[in-house]
């Protein structure tokens, strides 16, 4: 009889398959599950319900993971992942889907209710996506953890209340919001407390947010953060940070560079932050691309089972950038995604300098894929599935490779190389001063 076998941890089983490389995370789902002493006789009708969801997890991979993968492979994968679930194991003899399916059919035979099933169902599901290269990257998502990820792609953190952490309520005018931060701010400082210091992260967010009527209003209406931190350090050097790309963040740089845009001509600097940029919603950088390198550019190139597909900016020159003469590129180990693709469109088309370390390499595009056949009426599961991989200028994915710098700060003397670029001593002391401070 086939027991469902309880680990806490991820754990590693070491085995050789073609495309897919040499290893198996459990699945997070895995719970304990009560050992099993008896048969049951539930009709074949009830057990193809669990057989077609896991059928519909492995259709839905063969059509849209970023890599080809064969039945062999596959087969090998899901009976690798078998063996683990049950602590059986199964050895070479199944080799196709068919002969896979009536394996699986007669394991859920010998579980005795619906429970053990739908959690065999789910644990299998997802062993076999977080194997998928990169590991650990496609997984089956609850509609807890869907939910999760909208939040995040928008910016939204539903565990933050800006106004309760200013002190202040809704009806707040914008002088006592700014009273209030100022005040609180002051305090914390004094304090100087790793816990004070945690909170003055949380008094700084709060005031980010509240502090424009523009984003106050979308936090207000959807609980939507700001992707973007910006400051004149100068009359001549305009610093902007992003911290992330969401739905809101183009029209958030339209917005942010009109704030300083009626300053005289000596304002031709920009200093564009990329560092710890996780990426986001990669659907918008054709929109956000073509501001700095003009409409109908070649942006980047997607890859997915041998075949690229480009991508061309969807948006124009924005007049409320052009001033800018100078631009530096900060970038690190923590910039992934698509932000990596945008550091990679600013190099190919000089229209910056990358200054810091090279990138995570983090280069997958990752989507949602909804499900037909569920389990049952209290969950409803989905694919999040690695289903491209972007390309560096170069024709290299980003994955494992990252986007490297044109400056390494990591080099002595990368200062008199920055130097080098513009002549701006400056502009060299503001890089310096900005890449020295902690984050």
């Amino acid at each position: 009889m086939f027991k469902l076998k309880f680990k806490t941890t991820l754990i590693i089983i070491l085995v050789f398959i073609i495309g897919l490389g040499g290893g198996l995370y459990l699945s997070n789902h895995q719970d304990q599950i009560p050992v099993l002493n008896k048969l049951t006789d539930q009709s074949q009708e009830e057990q193809n319900r669990y057989l077609a969801f896991i059928k519909e997890v492995r259709q839905v991979i063969l059509d849209n993971y970023w890599d080809s993968i064969n039945e062999e492979q596959f087969t090998m994968l899901t009976v690798r992942a078998i063996e683990q679930l049950t602590a059986q194991p199964m050895g070479d003899r199944i080799k196709t889907y068919e002969e896979l399916d009536e394996e699986i059919l007669s394991i859920l035979e010998n579980y005795p209710d619906d429970e053990i099933r739908e959690e065999f169902a789910v644990q299998l599901s997802d062993m076999i996506l977080a194997n998928l290269e990169p590991f650990g990257r496609s997984r089956l998502y609850s509609r807890q953890l869907e939910q999760e990820l909208v939040e995040k792609v928008s910016n939204i953190d539903p565990e933050a209340d800006h106004y309760q952490a200013l002190g202040v309520d809704e009806q707040a005018s914008d002088e006592e919001v700014a009273q209030a931060y100022q005040q609180q701010k002051e305090a914390l400082e004094a304090e100087g407390t790793p816990e004070a210091q945690e909170k003055l992260a949380q008094v700084e967010a709060a005031h980010q947010t509240l502090a424009d009527p523009i984003t106050r209003e979308r936090y207000d209406v959807a609980g939507v953060n700001p992707t973007m931190e910006w400051r004149l350090i100068s009359p001549q050097i305009f610093y902007l940070r992003i911290k992330q790309f969401s739905p809101t963040t183009v029209q958030e740089l339209l917005e942010v560079t009109e704030k300083v845009d009626n300053r005289d001509d000596n304002l031709d600097t920009l200093i564009l932050d990329l560092r710890g940029n996780f990426g986001g919603a990669i659907d918008s950088l054709p929109y956000f691309l073509g501001p700095f390198i003009g409409n109908n550019q070649h942006a980047y190139q997607f890859l997915q089972q041998g075949k690229t597909t480009d991508y061309k900016t969807r948006t124009g020159w924005l007049p409320t950038l052009t001033r800018y003469k100078k631009v530096v590129v900060l970038i690190d180990d923590k910039v992934q995604s698509s932000a990596e693709v945008m550091a990679d469109v600013i190099k190919r088309y000089n229209v910056g300098v990358l200054v810091g370390t090279t990138t995570m390499g983090w280069g997958t595009v990752e989507r949602v894929f909804p499900l037909e056949n569920q389990l049952s009426e209290n969950e409803e599961y989905s694919l999040f599935l690695v289903h491209h991989l972007t390309l560096r200028t170069d024709g290299l994915p980003i994955e494992s490779n990252g986007i490297e710098p044109m400056i390494n700060i990591a080099q002595e003397n990368w200062q008199q190389e920055l130097y080098r670029y513009f002549n701006d001593q400056e502009l060299v002391n503001t890089v310096e001063s900005i890449v020295s401070a902690k984050n």
